[in-house]
């Protein structure tokens, strides 16, 4: 199945369980009613921050949107994994595991090409974001503070905030980061 086709699922299952109307939804995610309608026909697109306000708006994991049921034991290959990019093709992410049941976390492998940028948004109330810079070097900033990252480097922040993602090398950025959310 495609992911627009995967997301209209989720979307319309997950709005038609909470017994919201498009209306009530883009009211409590941000996210235009007609977009929203788009989205679950199936005839749109969204983008990695769209699906974020979604999943903040109705105080779900990311991958809640995104993921297909899946059997207890898998193994993921890089190739078979659900990727996304940003509009310029400079920010790749790439799930792994999603959040389930028994999972209240997403891993993710994420690259950032040369002397790029990418901003996210909240990933939602009692978030948090888990990183590990495998390569290159990462500028992260997160409620007004900027830090550093170099190889083997790691962080942990609220993701709750807006933040975003600077790669300051000519080289590609590659890092493990894991979304977990906090009961």
């Amino acid at each position: 199945m495609n992911l627009n086709n995967i997301i209209a699922s989720n979307l319309k299952r997950l709005r038609t369980e909470r017994q919201l109307s498009l209306g009530k939804l883009s009211e409590v995610c941000g996210v235009s009613k007609v977009m929203l309608g788009q989205i679950e026909r199936g005839e749109s697109n969204p983008t990695i921050n769209t699906i974020w306000k979604i999943a903040s708006g109705l105080k779900i994991p990311y991958t809640t949107l995104i993921d297909e049921p899946l059997s207890n034991n898998i193994l993921i290959k890089k190739e078979d994994s659900t990727k996304q990019e940003s509009p310029d093709n400079k920010y790749r992410v790439y799930c792994h595991f999603t959040s389930n049941v028994n999972r209240n976390f997403e891993l993710f492998t994420v690259e950032l090409d040369g002397n790029s940028s990418y901003e996210s948004n909240s990933h939602g109330e009692k978030t948090q974001e888990y990183i590990i810079l495998y390569s290159g070097q990462l500028s992260l900033t997160v409620d007004n503070t900027n830090y550093i990252l170099n190889p083997g480097d790691s962080i942990v922040f609220d993701a709750s905030k807006p933040h975003s993602y600077s790669n300051l090398s000519d080289d590609m950025v590659q890092m493990a980061l894991i979304n977990y959310y906090l009961v």
